[in-house]
């Protein structure tokens, strides 16, 4: 084989990581758009209002400017992945421009900020989201671009913080607001002020299942740092992301982080917890993956076998055999009693 063909060629496992790869970056990417809607509305995070009071903090204190989102920082805690040398930190600078002219160029892009944090605040109060409601944040001068408006408005909730918006009812109306996992207080962590980080947990799973269902450290930072979320440098979305990563996560057992064997000097691995598979799957996982990068899960043939033999072992783990007796003994129902005796006739 000439060595030109032959130096194109490798093995399945290299491919479909490679592959694995891409879909990530386009999924941080498509992250980085939707926050960038997000980010994009006047209207300030909950509880976070626009006139100071004295000796008050301004909302960029409080939440983070947008900005943050994108521009990189030199204060990590522990720095991966280009975080260090400064021809990467020209290169976002210079990624970072033409998005933000964009967004400033599309009229829709506010409206999509503006919907996103209404619906946040509508699943923070547990409520139901109304069609009529949404028109009125909408305004009457982007009615006729609500459907678009909702579209990008739903991915950017989904994606972001890992909130679906269906449908309820069709002939008045209106949609439910259901989180994709069950994190407490409503995907916060803790009670008070914040705002859900389902999404990011539903990202780093995808991340770890990308990799053979056991990622290093590093690679977690590096898909992370694409995102422009590092190690030390607090995110108005996500706080302080290795304390939320290695222990909030930890803690609540959605992830599993522990040093790699003989490591030295140490380093450490991320693997799915046990309530990660309890509340979710791997197909759950890719279907969301899919859905960031635009495609169908099929998309990745190797994760979605895996995904597919994931699914088989579950529906056998919830099926009894039925050659096992002991098994079929707990689902055999109890006999029915029959009528009770009649009484004895009383003695004279």
């Amino acid at each position: 084989m000439p060595r030109s063909q032959k130096s194109n060629l490798c093995v399945p496992e290299q491919c479909q990581q490679k592959q694995g790869e891409t879909k990530g970056l386009r999924g941080a990417q498509a992250m980085a758009t939707a926050k960038e809607e997000f980010s994009s509305s006047s209207t300030p995070p909950f509880g976070c209002t626009t006139q100071r009071k004295p000796g008050a903090k301004s909302c960029s204190t409080l939440q983070g400017t947008p900005r943050a989102l994108f521009t990189p920082t030199t204060s990590h805690t522990r720095s991966y992945a280009g975080a260090k040398n400064k021809d990467e930190k020209r290169r976002s600078s210079s990624q970072e421009q033409p998005s933000t002219k964009r967004s400033r160029k599309d009229p829709l892009t506010k409206k999509v900020g503006t919907l996103v944090q209404f619906l946040l605040q509508t699943y923070k109060l547990k409520k139901l989201v109304m069609k009529e409601d949404m028109l009125k944040i909408v305004s009457k001068k982007y009615k006729s671009h609500f459907l678009e408006i909702l579209r990008r408005a739903s991915f950017s909730t989904e994606v972001v913080f890992g909130i679906d918006l269906k449908e309820i009812d069709s002939v008045k109306p209106s949609y439910a607001l259901v989180s994709k996992m069950d994190l407490p207080n409503n995907g916060r962590l803790s009670r008070g002020r914040g705002l859900p980080k389902t999404g990011l947990l539903m990202i780093l799973l995808g991340v770890i299942f990308m990799k053979g269902n056991c990622a290093s450290e590093e690679k977690i930072w590096e898909f992370l740092n694409k995102m422009r979320i590092f190690a030390g440098k607090r995110h108005f979305i996500f706080g302080e992301p290795r304390k939320l990563i290695t222990q909030d996560f930890v803690k609540l057992k959605y992830l599993e982080y522990r040093q790699v064997p003989n490591s030295d000097p140490p380093s450490y691995e991320f693997l799915w917890g046990p309530r990660a598979h309890a509340e979710t799957s791997k197909m759950k996982i890719l279907e969301f993956l899919a859905k960031i990068n635009d495609t169908v899960p099929s998309a990745l043939p190797s994760l979605y076998e895996e995904a597919l033999r994931d699914e088989e072992e579950r529906a056998r783990a919830t099926v009894p055999d039925r050659a096992d007796p002991t098994a079929m003994a707990s689902v055999v129902r109890a006999p029915v009693p029959g009528p009770a005796a009649p009484p004895r006739p009383s003695e004279a």
